[in-house]
């Protein structure tokens, strides 16, 4: 089942959209300029774009990580970016009172990973109407996501996509299933692939995640190559000098070849005929 967003249709088998941004916010000024890089590159390529940033992270390795602006002043920054530049936004929630007013500002909202399973928090996302992006658990295998999609649908809301971004393997570190897509694919729900959050390191630094930035491109076209809906992706101006998760994000200068590459592998999957292969 596609999504349906001002312009254009967000599906397995349409063009890929890239959902693209900044782990957490840090300035409205910094948050429009990543978001009018991405929309002017994306719309060079002929891709699709929605801005993504966090106004909290409330699940940090650390009491002293930096967290973001908070509920008010972030959705005035997300606020400022869709205005300024008319993009799409998405943004996260952590509690079922943040999900409608941050619905009067984000056009999607995510479901976190670590929380994708607590129900009240789906509930209260799925009567907000909006489409809802729902991060697939370190923890979960690809067939159990099938119950999280179920809950949005007896809550009366069926926009969802399904976000793979790896699965714990061992101590500090993530794996990516890429048999699971086509597990996940066959809910009839778009899928799109964290790249950046699935190159992570949990806890391999003293006071945060580490990560594996330089294999981002890699790991994206073996993603894309599955024939999916969408890209996810955070980036940064100044990767070491970001406030949160700057070992995966991707700098923000190489963004111009990077989905150069991605949008020629998405057009090449995308026209290739599916075999019955038994």
């Amino acid at each position: 089942m596609d999504i349906s967003f001002d312009g254009f249709e967000l599906g397995n088998d349409r063009t890929l959209t890239i959902i693209g941004g900044l782990n957490v916010l840090e300035s409205a000024q910094q948050a429009v300029d990543i978001a009018g890089r991405f929309r002017d590159t994306c719309n060079g390529l002929g891709l699709n774009y929605i801005f993504k940033a966090s106004f909290d992270k409330a699940n940090r390795s650390s009491i002293k990580s930096y967290r973001g602006p908070g509920i008010d002043e972030g959705l005035k920054m997300l606020a400022e970016v869709r205005s300024v530049l008319a993009v799409p936004v998405l943004t996260d929630i952590h509690a079922p009172e943040q999900a409608a007013p941050v619905a009067q500002v984000a056009d999607v909202l995510q479901l976190p990973a670590f929380l994708c399973r607590q129900t009240d928090l789906v509930t209260a996302m799925a009567v907000t109407g909006k489409p809802i992006n729902i991060k697939k658990a370190q923890f979960l295998a690809a067939d159990e996501m099938h119950h999280i999609v179920a809950k949005f649908r007896e809550a009366g809301n069926d926009k969802v996509m399904l976000c793979e971004r790896g699965t714990s393997f061992g101590y500090h570190n993530l794996v990516v299933d890429f048999l699971g897509f086509p597990t996940m694919k066959a809910l009839d729900v778009p899928l799109v692939f964290d790249v950046t959050h699935a190159l992570q390191l949990p806890g391999a630094r003293s006071d945060s995640a580490g990560g594996r930035r330089a294999l981002t491109l890699g790991l994206a076209r073996a993603g894309v190559a599955q024939g999916i809906a969408g890209l996810f992706m955070e980036t940064h101006p100044q990767p070491d000098k970001a406030l949160c998760d700057g070992p995966c994000a991707l700098p923000l200068d190489v963004l111009p070849g990077f989905l150069e590459q991605i949008k020629a592998l998405d057009t090449l999957v995308k026209q290739q005929p599916d075999l019955d292969i038994r």
